[in-house]
Formats: structure tokens, sequence, C-alpha cells
């Protein structure tokens, strides 16, 4: 029979494999945020469609997608001439709130979320998330040209970010927090929580994920979605209404490769009209706040003929769904699309850039799609499908999230038939759009993000020991050496400092600080017993050259003579900070050429 200790062994050995400290902690904390992200989530979205209710809804007729409903009806009926006005001023006031209490929400929001996480430790400003609830809700209802996802996503991650303060959590842990935040709003608000904690952990990097928030970021994505689901009701499982399609000719593959190759291509236009703008805007002489003023008077002109490029734009998306749009509007708005959301957020107006970039696509995929529909109608029996894989296929360019992006896509249209198409087109355009990307904060992989190249350095020290780096060609002294002679020495040697030896014993150190405070009257006269330390800190050949790293750092001295564990007098070698360094680049290149091979 099995023992009652072996059964609790082996439930222990198994608890240890699960880790389940961590998945206990991430499951209170992640579904706390998840509360937190769900909450924020219906408060921008009320406060977002109350502000298009009293701007932009009362201007010009605003389609809404298949599975939004307004919670508040128009409240005025004004001519759309003063449209222009109406958006200059909301990115006026905007502008004001933005520049004048916290800078930083400027713009689309997404890349001060992953800026937080690389390089500032997880910490955001309490005050940014309250800031860009309002800024957002501003300039998207009165017109301008931009989304929810960089709001949702720095008011989730900065929700976030104040419990992980008044928590007292460590650097790692808020970091992971940041992005449970940002997947918990963008998983809600889109109605797609896989997608959402996806796009958490995918969005840090243009090559790479941040695999250690994937649990974390699932928990709080899911209860963020379910509670605000629960606000809004259940009736619709997806923003879009999409029709039954599904993909059954094989051949069709060729046309949907061709859409994802052009999404690439058009992804580099956004990027480098995106910021071709914003340069503009940084270099045009006039206070921060009057800037989205002018970018919302630019857009609000063009609103007047296409409407189609004003606030978030999913009802036109639906229109493009359902048939109701033509194909050579369809391929003026994704063009028009993308400078109006340059317009409206590089000149540093709040709001996302996700959202405009699922338009574009969209419209892009329509024309596509109901073009070759004309000329191929016997191959080409789903136009609308190519309006789902022209969204999937310029956000996983433009953003460098294609995995995110099938999934999101997915979710948002129930288009699953659709799988196939998707990710070809979205691998495509994402690996013709090379490393441009919308947000530019995003690193290459965590080999370069400033995080985890601080972790790789300490796993590598770990990894070699004292022995590998040491010098065994040690120059020593002898106690009754004089000052003037070691003097000499360091001349002749370079070297700073030395161990001295009597008799085959390790009694002390001497370094040139220490020979330098000798008066030179007296250096002939004074041995090295009098000034040399015996104070001394050494390190045994087995340890490795992290914990040497430590004695040297936390001693403030720069080299530690390396002794027999056995025999703390025998002197074997000297390990100097220039020998760390040496040996960790040789370990570092070998690991690279390793990976190489």
């Amino acid at each position: 029979m099995l023992s009652i200790k072996f059964i609790r062994d082996r439930i222990e050995s198994y608890s240890k494999s699960l880790n389940i400290r961590f998945i206990e902690k991430w499951t209170i904390l992640g579904s706390v945020i998840g509360v937190f992200g769900g909450i924020g989530a219906i408060i921008f979205y009320l406060l977002l469609d109350f502000a298009t209710s009293i701007g932009l809804r009362s201007l010009v007729p605003v389609p809404l997608a298949g599975g939004e409903a307004p919670v508040f009806p128009a409240y005025f009926n004004v001519p759309s001439y003063i449209l222009p006005l109406v958006a200059g001023i909301g990115g006026l006031i905007s502008g004001i709130i933005v520049f004048k209490l916290a800078p930083e929400t400027e713009g689309h929001g997404t890349d001060q979320v992953i800026e937080a996480f690389h390089r500032r430790g997880g910490v955001i400003r309490k005050r940014v998330p309250f800031i860009k609830t309002i800024a957002s809700a501003i300039t998207i209802g009165s017109g301008g040209s931009a989304g929810r996802e960089g709001p949702i996503a720095q008011i989730g991650a900065g929700l976030s970010s104040i419990l992980g303060s008044y928590l007292n959590l460590s650097e790692r842990d808020r970091r992971i927090m940041v992005m449970c935040g940002a997947a918990a709003g963008i998983g809600s608000i889109f109605k797609a929580p896989l997608g959402g904690a996806i796009f958490g952990i995918e969005v840090l990097y243009k090559r790479d994920f941040e695999f250690e928030a994937l649990v974390p970021a699932f928990i709080s994505s899911i209860i963020a979605y379910t509670i605000f689901s629960s606000f809004f009701g259940w009736n619709t499982a997806h923003i879009f209404k999409v029709p039954e399609m599904a993909f059954t000719n094989p051949l069709e593959l060729n046309l949907y490769a061709s859409l994802g190759i052009i999404s690439g291509l058009v992804a580099v236009l956004y990027v480098k009209i995106f910021y071709g703008i914003r340069n503009f805007f940084r270099k045009f002489n006039a206070p921060p706040y009057l800037k989205p003023f002018i970018g919302g008077l630019l857009v609000g002109v063009g609103g007047i003929f296409f409407p189609q490029i004003l606030g978030v734009g999913y009802g036109w998306v639906q229109k493009a769904i359902d048939g109701q749009m033509l194909i050579t509007t369809m391929f003026i708005v994704a063009f028009l699309k993308i400078l109006a959301t340059s317009f409206t957020v590089s000149s540093g107006g709040s709001g996302g850039v996700f959202a405009p970039s699922l338009v574009v696509g969209a419209m892009l995929g329509g024309g596509f799609g109901y073009m070759l529909s004309n000329v191929m109608p016997s191959m080409v029996v789903y136009p609308s499908a190519y309006v789902l894989v022209g969204m999937a296929a310029v956000i996983a360019s433009v953003a460098k999230v294609p995995v995110a992006a099938i999934i999101m896509v997915s979710e948002m249209t129930g288009g699953y038939g659709l799988l196939p198409p998707l990710m070809l087109a979205s691998a495509l355009a994402y690996v013709v759009s090379g490393s441009f990307t919308i947000y530019e904060k995003q690193v290459e992989s965590r080999l370069q993000s400033p995080v985890h190249r601080r972790e790789m350095t300490v796993d590598v020290l770990e990894q070699i020991r004292v022995r590998e780096a040491m010098n065994m060609d040690v120059v020593t002294l002898n106690p009754e050496t004089t000052v003037s002679e070691v003097l000499d020495i360091i001349n002749r040697t370079g070297h700073i400092g030395y161990p001295v030896v009597e008799n085959g014993k390790l009694v002390g150190i001497v370094t040139f600080e220490d020979a330098e405070k000798v008066p030179v009257e007296m250096r002939d006269s004074t041995l090295v017993e009098k000034i040399m330390s015996t104070n001394l800190v050494t390190v045994y050949p087995d340890e490795t050259l992290e914990e040497a790293l430590n004695k040297l750092v936390s001693h403030n001295i720069g080299r530690l003579p390396v002794v027999n564990r056995d025999n703390d007098q025998k002197l074997i070698g000297i390990l100097t900070k220039s020998d760390i360094i040496r040996a960790h680049a040789r370990y570092g290149i070998g690991q690279e050429l390793e990976r190489s091979f």
C-alpha cells in the first residue's frame, strides 16, 4: 500500500512543479485587476458614448456596429458645417487638460504603457488613468479619429500601477500588473478576452512575448470582460455582426495572400505618415495645447465630405461587412482614415490607433474583396470575408501583434471559419512590414528590453565559476617590501592591487591608494606590513561570478584574492572586475553563437 507520507511528498512535488504559490498570488491579484479594469472600461465607455451623443452624433449620422447600441441619444441637432469647429474645440479642450495636468497622456497611450514596463518599473502616475479617460472621451466624442484601445490600455495599466504601489509590491510584480491592467481593459471593451490577454503580452515587443504575464493576463482579461458584458448585457457576444462565411476554396488563398502583402505595404505607409505628421507638429511653433485644435480642425473639414473618417468608425466597418459601401469610397476612406488619425493623435490629441487601424484594414480589405467579386464572382463567394482579413492583416503589421490580431478579429466578429486566410494574410503582412511599427516604444525582443537585459546578465554570471575567470599569474608582495618598491612595481605592471604573501600564506592586500597615502619622505622606510589591509575579503574558485560581483560591490573594492576552500591562507589566483567583464562577454558571445547554430 502507498503510505500517506509518500502521497504527501508526491503532492508537494507536484505542487512545486505547478508553482502553486505563483498561481495563488496571481489568481488573487489578477482578479482584483480584472475588477478594476472592467469597471474602468464601463466608466470610459459610458463617458465616451455621452461625449459622442452631444458632439459627433448631434452633427452627422453615426452608424453603429451590429453588436453595439447607443447608451445616450443625440441631444442636439446642429448643421454639419460647424463640424470643424466642434472637432477643433474638442481637440483644444483635450489639449489643455493633457498638457496642463498630465503630458504623458498625450497621443495614443499604448506607448506610455510599454515604456512604463520597460523603463519605469511599472510606475504610472496616479492621475494618468483619470486624465486619460476624460481627454480621450472629449477627443473622440467631438469627432477626432481615434480609438478606445490606447486609452483603455493606459487606464487599466494606470489603475493597476496605483494598486501595485499601494500594496508596496516589487518592481517585477508591478510590471506584470501593468500588463494585466492593459489586457483587462482591452479584453473587456473589445469583447475579446483571449485576444486582449494576448495583446497585452505581445505588444511589448516586435518579435517576442512577455510569457511571464500570460496566466495573470488571462485571469484579468476574463474577469474584466465578464464585468463589462454583465453591465451592458450578453445579447451580443461580438462587436460586429457577420453573416455565415467559410473558407472552402484553396485557390482563394492566393487572393488572401495578395491582400496580406498589400496590407503590409499600407502599414508601412501608415507608420511613415503618422510619424511624419507628428514630426511636423513638433516642429510647429505653437503652444502644445493648440496643436490638437489644429488637428481637430483639419479632421473636421475632411469629415464634412467623408464622415466615415470621424470618431472610432466601427459603424462604417459594419456597413462594409454588409456590402453597403461603394468600392471607390472604401479605398478613399482607407487612405483618409490614416491622415485623419495622424492629424488627431500625432498633433497631441488623446486617443488610440488600434481602432483606426481596424477601420483602415476593413476598408482596404472590403474594397479589394468586392472588386474581386465583380471580376471573379465564382471564386470570391464571400467578399465581406476580405473585410475581416484586411482588419487582421493591417493590425498584425502596423502594431506587430500577429497572434493577437488573428484572435481579436475572430472574437470581435465571430468569424472563426476564416482562420486559415486570417493567419496567412496576417503572417505575410507582418513579414512585409518589417520593423515598421506604430508603437515606437516597442523593443525588438526580451533581449533588448532594459528589464530583461539585467536579468540575462545576472543569469550569465550565475553560470560562470570563479575558476573560469580568475588570473592565476599573480604578482605578490612580501610584508618586508617598501612602499617605494610597491610604487615602482605598480608603475611597471600597471596593476593597482597586490596580495601580500609570507611563507606561502596570504596575510594581506595592498593597493595603490594605500601606498600613495604614505608621505614621500617616508616611502623608502615604510614597509608593506604597516599599510596593508589584513581584513581580507576573499572568494573561492567554485563560487559563481555573481557571488563574486556582489562581494566586490558590497565592499566597494576592485579585486578579490582567490583562495583554497580548505585553506583560506592558500592563494591560488586573483579576480578583478575586468576579469568578470571579460568572462561575461566571452560567455555571452558563446551563447549567441550557440543560438545561431
